[in-house]
């Protein structure tokens, strides 16, 4: 045995023992161990300790938005953690990069958006927002608003508060005990909404939280006056309308902020994962000058809400120099593009393959359903997807499968910068790797795969 390969052979066996994996099949990693071991990335690819070379088809998760190895971001990481590695924001102290960070989304946010809560992530973001509007229904002096409605297909988070307010029931069906008064409304429908609301009683709804695009959920895409109704809905019912842009902020959808597709402002958002491109940890909740001028009005001492590393200096540098990336290399409008070629790439192979049902998405952020029968939508026993991401993965591409709630779809959501030609290879190996699943589904030999 060679000493590279001795090498790989301790850290797969090191990771077997001692890494206990997220979000992963725990009996898979101990008996085939990792699947990659990642060294290295640039762009949009990854590569791993064996020398192979991947396309990063879910830019990592859904948070890579300016590609991998920006020196510059390590760079000013260092530069920042050099002269402040970190300080508190408890008790009103303060830094410089928090303070430019929230200026600046205040400057790029939908609506009159104009105050950020920050946090270390996306779960962290969720749970802060549903704590500042019971908190602020308390402080309003209508304590009895405390119930929070999301959709189904929605995926908020795994802390505590965000795995209750997701509606994809595996999520909540991991623990044995969630947090109460979370409820949840078919994620296409705003009539179920005020359905809801009005069997429950306005004066008992604090918010309604939605994704402008569902990600996790299988890249669902609201129709077209969905969220003006939301909108008009929770306004009729004094509701707080809170929107999860964890994955679609920052260019993700061809636009900042997704919402900005349909023409409608929250009164809070939650956004973390491509405000660093995940190069530090970073998230937060961003509320209206409304709300927050209330918030300052209303609260008497200390607001007994926050996290060790909420305004992080080095993350919000990172953040604030990610930005101006995003901008300065006109990535948004890429994603626009070549959202837009990915979209036709996907519509292709639907002609091309006849296991594929619907193709969807917005910008960088795209799905193809897997079915059995294209006429009836009928789905296969065994969901194909799993298949195709694990026979993708051994052609070189990198995606997702979604078979949560009786769906079988692939979804895809490469880093912004991707360029036209980079496109058309993902699709070819994505075109590849379907016909082998559809191949062997036909022959009904998916155990061989």
């Amino acid at each position: 045995m060679s000493k590279k390969e001795s090498s790989i052979e301790e850290l797969i066996n090191l990771d077997k023992k001692h890494f206990f994996h997220p979000t992963s099949p725990l009996q898979q990693q101990q008996e085939q161990g990792a699947a990659f071991v990642f060294t290295e990335g640039k762009g949009i690819y990854l590569h791993d300790i064996t020398g192979k070379k991947v396309i990063d088809g879910m830019s990592s998760l859904w948070n890579v938005n300016v590609g991998h190895g920006r020196e510059e971001l390590g760079k000013v990481a260092m530069e920042q953690m050099s002269k402040l590695a970190f300080s508190s924001s408890f008790a009103t102290f303060s830094n410089e990069p928090a303070i430019r960070l929230a200026a600046k989304l205040a400057q790029i946010a939908p609506g009159d958006l104009s105050a950020t809560f920050l946090t270390s992530g996306g779960s962290e973001a969720n749970d802060t927002a549903y704590k500042l509007a019971r908190h602020y229904w308390l402080l309003k002096g209508q304590p009895e608003r405390k119930k929070i409605i999301s959709r189904t297909k929605s995926y908020h988070g795994v802390s505590m508060g965000a795995t209750s307010a997701t509606g994809l029931k595996a999520f909540r069906d991991f623990t044995s005990s969630l947090a109460p008064d979370f409820l949840y409304v078919d994620h296409f429908s705003a009539e179920s909404l005020r359905a809801l609301i009005e069997a429950e009683g306005p004066e008992t709804i604090a918010a309604f939280i939605a994704e402008p695009v569902q990600g996790a959920g299988g890249v669902h895409v609201a129709p077209e006056n969905y969220f003006k109704e939301v909108r008009e809905i929770c306004d009729d019912y004094g509701i707080l309308f809170i929107t999860d842009e964890v994955i679609t902020g920052f260019g993700r959808t061809g636009r900042y902020f997704a919402m900005e597709h349909y023409g409608v402002s929250p009164d809070m958002m939650c956004f973390a994962k491509g405000v660093t491109s995940g190069y530090a940890q970073l998230g937060g909740v961003m509320i209206s000058e409304k709300i927050y001028k209330e918030f300052t009005q209303l609260s008497v001492g200390t607001l007994l809400h926050g996290y060790t590393y909420s305004g992080h200096p080095m993350a919000c540098a990172v953040a604030l120099k990610n930005l101006e990336i995003i901008e300065q290399e006109h990535l948004i409008e890429n994603a626009e593009k070549r959202g837009q070629e990915l979209l036709t790439g996907l519509e292709w192979i639907q002609k091309e393959r006849k296991i594929i049902g619907k193709v969807k998405g917005l910008g960088l952020m795209c799905g193809i359903e897997i079915v059995r029968d294209t006429r009836t939508g009928e789905g296969f026993e065994t969901p194909l997807s799993p298949f195709i991401v694990a026979e993708a993965a051994k052609q070189g591409l990198i995606c997702r499968s979604v078979a949560l709630d009786g769906q079988d779809i692939v979804v895809f959501a490469p880093p912004l910068s991707i360029t036209k030609e980079e496109i058309a290879d993902l699709i070819h190996i994505l075109n590849e790797s379907i016909r082998v699943v559809e191949t062997a589904a036909v022959q009904n030999h998916l155990s061989n795969i």
